[in-house]
């Protein structure tokens, strides 16, 4: 997350109507807490571009002395909280229904806003440097503000004079910002709301429509040859827009690398990598040590083959539950649940989570036009976490409920031990925060499960959450690190080649014995987070889940150290680089093999448990 535009997630609610399920308090939010209306949102977002002129005119003042320098960049960062909530505000109303055009401008004018907040204050870092480190170290010394709010901030700076551009530079790389971003737009809109979507009949004569939220939640189905055909239409759909989203992501390939280039790195990989400060070394052992895992992974396929008694095993069939739990959950059974699985945190812990999912900070369910997936947005400093989900009633949707509120507390605890200034947490902390929350109500519905196949059935989502957040997203980081290596390289880039690479990839993770029909190649174009201005995001989901297992098992052991050090490690927010900061609250080394070697172990250990209940 940056100080511009910190992101732990986007959300989406409009600010009327808010009242989307009949779940009571928790089924409702309230966006009137950041803006009671869009008339008071122009004031706000007006106000936020009248502050440009002023934040400008500090140009040449932070030499003047530390108190100089804490007046501007005291004003700067007020000025960019306020500019924020213009953009979430915006952000949430447009990506509750990405149908209405009105709220897509507004997101226009508060990306824009963002855009010239960055072009003002384009002098602020080459400006630091000019200063010199002794300077700026005796300035901190000596004033409590930039002490307590602005140290670590200044020192990132300093640490980064090789690749800050003079003040003309940095102007244009703000001014960049915008259109840089226009793949991820072109991608939303044409996904949400262009692109064709087809409705299937199912074997027992349920209509769906396949757009992504009706595929998510029915690429399980129980009837293997409605798999079938749910994967057939669904990825056709996407295949016939291979042009399409093939040349969007090459132009956000092709950004990243001017970004990189303009920055003087060496690729695009060490130029993602550096803002929070993680190695290069972090990426390449984790896809490493995932190959090595491969067999396992190919095991599990194996298993799952035999646990659902099937001749074969295809791409379509890597969803169904090992076994089925004839369970649904309401949205209050959900919180109750994990409130009680998250106990092992402590009570501080479970006291901010049990208060927080009783207030109207959260959008639980699906409509039409709501933008899909589950998000936490934690940006609004001065207000507290927005939550967006699309919840069914399965154990599925309340570990994504336990997953996004693990994010949000995580916010909570950060902003109660941290200045606006760093309180912004690092996406490689943010989802340890968040699988662990995961592995924590897996093992308590293992704890309490009262048949042979219940027990098998929360296995075998354990075993799921691996090969989906370990596996299936290193899986992804590899492919996009091959999309950008090839980018670098000045190769030829479309849909097609997309296509190729990401099949090649796809062969080898799921081993021989898979059966991978021609259309799931367009699954790359499916993934969102490829064309984020952040990129190589998803590699984190892997390592997360490692730590947070590691975590979690300590702590379920009796861990009280590894208890202490992971709230430890939420309170920390931002204030230090996320290796550095596990490594010094925890004793985890993210550098090493042996985080997810541990992990690959346990993935074959469930197995075994598995093999021995059948």
């Amino acid at each position: 997350m940056s100080t511009i535009l910190p992101f732990a997630g986007v959300a989406a609610a409009p600010a009327t109507a808010l009242a989307q399920a009949a779940d009571g308090i928790m089924g409702e939010w309230d966006l009137t807490e950041l803006y009671p209306d869009w008339t008071a949102w122009e004031v706000a977002r007006k106000a936020s571009l009248d502050a440009l002129p002023r934040l400008a005119a500090y140009k040449g003042t932070l030499g003047n002395g530390a108190d100089a320098m804490a007046e501007a960049l005291v004003d700067i960062s007020e000025t960019s909280k306020d500019a924020v909530r213009v953009y979430i505000f915006a952000h949430l109303n447009a990506d509750a229904d990405v149908r209405v055009g009105k709220n897509q401008e507004r997101v226009g004018q508060a990306s824009d806003l963002l855009t010239a907040l960055g072009e003002a204050v384009a002098w602020q870092a080459p400006e630091v440097l000019a200063l010199g480190k002794d300077k700026v170290e005796s300035f901190i010394a000596t004033n409590a503000t930039l002490q307590r709010r602005f140290a670590f901030g200044l020192r990132d700076t300093l640490r980064n004079a090789d690749h800050v551009l003079d003040t003309q530079g940095e102007s244009l790389l703000a001014a960049a910002s915008a259109p840089l971003g226009g793949p991820e737009s072109v991608r939303s809109q044409l996904t949400a709301s262009d692109m064709p979507r087809p409705t299937v009949k199912l074997s027992d004569g349920t209509e769906i429509r396949l757009d992504d939220q009706g595929y998510s939640l029915n690429r399980d189905a129980a009837n293997r040859d409605d798999r079938k055909l749910i994967f057939k239409e669904f990825w056709d759909g996407y295949g016939a827009f291979s042009n399409s989203l093939g040349a969007a992501y090459a132009a956000k390939l092709k950004g990243d690398v001017f970004r990189a280039k303009s920055r003087n790195y060496p690729n695009t990989l060490s130029w993602a990598l550096d803002g929070p400060n993680i190695p290069e070394g972090v990426y390449r052992t984790l896809v490493e040590e995932v190959n090595k895992g491969l067999p396992e992974l190919h095991r599990y396929f194996d298993l799952r083959r035999r646990i659902l008694g099937l001749p074969d095993i295809g791409y379509y069939d890597i969803y169904p539950p090992l076994v089925s739990l004839d369970r649904k959950f309401t949205l209050p059974q959900m919180r109750a649940i994990t409130i009680e699985a998250l106990k092992p945190f402590g009570k501080e812990y479970v006291d901010l989570l049990t208060d927080a999912t009783t207030k109207k900070w959260m959008d639980p369910r699906p409509r039409p036009g709501k933008d899909s997936g589950a998000y936490m947005q934690g940006s609004a400093y001065d207000v507290h976490p927005y939550l967006l989900l699309n919840l069914g009633e399965d154990y599925e949707s309340m570990s994504t409920y336990a997953h996004e509120w693990g994010h949000a507390i995580h916010t909570l605890l950060s902003r109660a031990n941290n200045p606006y200034e760093t309180y912004d947490y690092a996406t490689f902390i943010a989802e340890i925060a968040s699988t662990v929350n995961e592995v924590f109500l897996s093992h308590y519905m293992q704890q309490r499960a009262k048949t042979r196949e219940e027990k098998l059935f929360y296995l075998g989502t354990q075993l799921e959450a691996a090969r989906g957040t370990f596996f299936r997203q290193t899986q992804f980081a590899e492919f996009e690190l091959k999309a950008h290596e090839l980018a670098e390289a000045g190769e030829g880039l479309s849909g097609e080649k997309f296509n190729a690479v990401y099949m090649d990839i796809l062969r080898r993770y799921h081993g021989p014995k898979m059966i991978l029909p021609d259309n799931v190649a367009n699954e790359w174009s499916y993934v969102s987070h490829f064309f984020r201005s952040d990129a190589y995001y998803v590699f984190q989901y892997a390592t997360s889940i490692s730590a947070g297992t590691w975590f979690a098992e300590q702590i379920l052991n009796g861990g009280k150290k590894e208890q202490t050090a992971m709230i430890d490690v939420l309170k920390a927010g931002g204030s230090d680089y996320p290796v550095d900061i596990l490594k010094k609250k925890a004793g985890l080394d993210m550098t090493k093999p042996d985080v997810y070697r541990s992990f690959v172990a346990n993935f074959s250990k469930t197995m075994d448990e598995i093999e021995k209940l059948l």
